[in-house]
């Protein structure tokens, strides 16, 4: 596949060929059928009867001329016969794949043993035994290389055609970056593309630079700045599934300060079918962009609580609790139970679930159950808990958009805070073994209702567990993390669409900050956080480093090819404009309460609060308020509740 090429001459040559290659390959293409036919059949004969003279003068040492003609007709004419008979003429020659010669193979396996017999038996008078070894090695050599010769004259015909500047304005001209076994596949899967036209590789193998990888030129990495102007290159596709995270973040940097798409494989373990398609691409990982390392998960901490247990999920339809979910279904329950509010939100997942189940046969002694509730019907969760013998619980229902609940204080509340506590007390009644409840960074130092509703739910749960650590055998704990990407309202999807549309991306604050990891990251820590618990734990997730989302705005406009509108650089694609920080929003988000009030676990990732909480009573008697505060809307009086119990808890955005 590699042809080295030594010298600019020699790929001057090369491209100088592709034009008149073109026209043979047209002419023989604009042939009736039968024809082409024909004329294969007529010069593979020829072939035939070349190698079988080559074979006679190789044996003799000269050119034997004692041979009847008649017997020289029948030898080279019957491997022709047999070629024939299994069909090799009916395939289509610019198809023609190098598995073909497999059945090549093994006819001329039999004909050698056909031959043999017949010069046992003396019918050809002067043939050795050896020639027919000769013979057939050379014909089975000519045969490939002839079939070779003419797939690559249409494929260089229809590289010409693809490189002709009537059609380059309608397609988008690539770079494949990987010259491996995944970037030979993926340009296999782009010939014949309308969209896309590949015109070079790049690569970081040395050994590979100035080679030809399927007609096209394997360039530099360090060069290919140069490669997309030359060839003035609308896209960069990474062909390099197994490459780490880290690599693909330094191949992305170095495109930097250039506007172009980057598309990327997805990992192998994604690619189960082995074959790379331009269906298989996918825009990078945003992930790819943030300084931030995943660490592989602990497959006994992720089992502990699942494999072979029965599992409830609460907010199932949601975008932490649908992951969650499918973690759980992964890890093989006995069963598996979806609770959720939103009668569409259960649907989609339940039949997410069920079609993933199907697929994997391993998925296949789950049962999978819909419950459409709400968390704060405590007998209608006890029944359910009870009914399925749930052992495990994970309670992700809750209102999370910060604007909506600042408007609607009274039904965040009730649904965060007063929702957990009925989930908890539910749990506790059923003799669930182990409830872990999914909070957030908004809980420290909250200025926002959303916020302090969720913290209220922690010391829900802190006190809870205090209570009944004696009595109930109910391990309770909380795991509290950052933004995740691609969660419903998070801003990676809104940044998305508005760059689709060719909108400027609004931002709240040039210096506001968010720590952010994906979702099932995410969701794999908060299973791992919560095998992990004893009762009573805040656990912490390691966010990495906060990234100011107006770089995360512009990382985002560059990977989609355009460049960002500045006073600097009027002619841009996309403006970035500023739109005030909203009700309730911080400039920069918390994980921990204190400096100095955190833990290390055993799992790097995961750390422990040592936060402050209160008796069960003081916290029961302000839940037993609630449903009248609402009824008066005293909002006054639920903000002085979280001022008294929510540590930092800030009325107004101090920006």
């Amino acid at each position: 596949m590699l042809l080295r090429s030594k010298t600019n001459s020699d790929d001057q040559s090369f491209d100088s060929h592709n034009e008149w290659l073109s026209h043979i390959a047209e002419y023989l293409l604009s042939l009736p059928r039968s024809v082409k036919r024909l004329i294969l059949l007529v010069s593979d004969l020829t072939l035939s009867f070349v190698c079988l003279f080559l074979a006679l003068s190789l044996r003799y040492g000269h050119i034997a001329h004692h041979i009847s003609p008649v017997i020289l007709a029948l030898c080279a004419t019957l491997p022709i016969l047999g070629l024939y008979l299994i069909g090799f003429y009916k395939g289509v020659a610019r198809g023609f794949l190098d598995t073909v010669m497999g059945r090549v193979a093994q006819l001329f396996f039999i004909l050698l043993v056909i031959y043999e017999i017949i010069i046992y038996l003396n019918p050809l008078e002067g043939v050795p035994r050896s020639v027919p070894i000769i013979f057939l090695f050379l014909f089975f050599i000519g045969l490939w290389n002839s079939r070779l010769i003419i797939r690559e004259l249409l494929t260089r015909r229809r590289s010409h055609e693809q490189s002709r500047p009537s059609d380059s304005s309608a397609r988008d001209n690539i770079v494949i970056y990987g010259a491996g076994e995944a970037g030979k596949d993926l340009l296999e899967g782009l010939r014949n593309s309308h969209k896309y036209h590949v015109v070079a590789y790049v690569d970081d193998d040395k050994q590979l630079i100035g080679a030809y990888l399927l007609g096209k030129k394997i360039y530099a990495a360090h060069s290919i700045k140069t490669v997309i102007k030359k060839y003035d290159v609308a896209q960069v596709f990474l062909a390099m599934p197994s490459v780490s995270r880290a690599r693909k973040r330094q191949i992305i940097d170095r495109l930097s300060d250039i506007s172009i798409k980057i598309q990327d494989l997805p990992s192998l373990e994604d690619l189960v079918d082995g074959k790379v398609t331009v269906s298989s691409m996918r825009k990078v990982d945003i992930l790819d962009v943030l300084d931030r390392q995943t660490v592989q998960p602990d497959t006994r901490l992720l089992q502990k609580n699942i494999t072979g247990k029965c599992v409830l999920v609460t907010g199932a339809g949601g975008s932490i609790g649908s992951e969650l979910c499918r973690q759980v279904l992964k890890n093989q329950p006995k069963c598996l139970v979806l609770y959720e509010l939103s009668e569409y939100a259960l649907y989609s997942i339940h039949q997410e679930l069920l079609a993933l189940q199907a697929k994997h046969t391993h998925y296949q002694d789950a049962a999978i159950i819909a419950v459409i509730g709400n968390v704060t019907n405590e007998d209608n969760l006890y029944r359910i808990l009870t009914k399925h013998h749930i052992q495990t619980l994970y309670h992700a229902a809750a209102y999370k958009h910060v604007p909506l609940v600042e408007f609607n204080p009274f039904e965040g509340v009730i649904n965060n805070t007063k929702g957990t506590y009925h989930c908890a007390r539910a749990a506790i009644r059923a003799g669930v073994a182990t409830f872990v409840l999914i909070s957030t960074d908004k809980a420290v130092r909250p200025t926002n209702v959303m916020g302090a509703t969720k913290r209220m739910a922690e010391l829900v749960c802190q006190a809870l567990s205090q209570t009944y650590k004696e009595e109930s055998q109910t391990c309770i704990s909380m795991v509290r993390f950052g933004n995740v990407l691609g969660s419903s309202g998070s801003v990676v999807p809104v940044f998305t669409k508005q760059i689709e549309e060719g909108r400027p991306i609004t931002v709240t604050h040039p210096e506001v900050t968010r720590y952010f990891m994906t979702i099932p990251e995410a969701s794999n820590l908060v299973i791992q956080a919560g095998a992990m618990a004893r009762g009573g734990e805040v656990f912490v997730l390691d966010m990495g480093e906060p990234v100011k989302i107006v770089d995360l705005a512009r990382r985002m406009i560059h990977l989609s090819g355009h460049e960002t509108k500045t006073e600097a650089n009027p002619d841009g694609d996309i403006e970035i404009t500023y739109t005030g920080l909203r009700p309730g929003e911080k400039l920069y988000e918390e994980l921990i309460i204190g400096d100095d009030n955190i833990e290390p676990t055993y799992h790097p990732l995961i750390m422990q609060a040592m936060e402050h909480s209160y008796p069960l009573d003081e916290l029961e008697a302000i839940l037993c308020q609630v449903t009248d505060k609402q009824k008066q809307f005293d909002v006054p009086w639920l903000k002085q509740q979280f001022k008294q119990f929510v540590a930092g808890y800030q009325e107004e955005t101090k920006a």
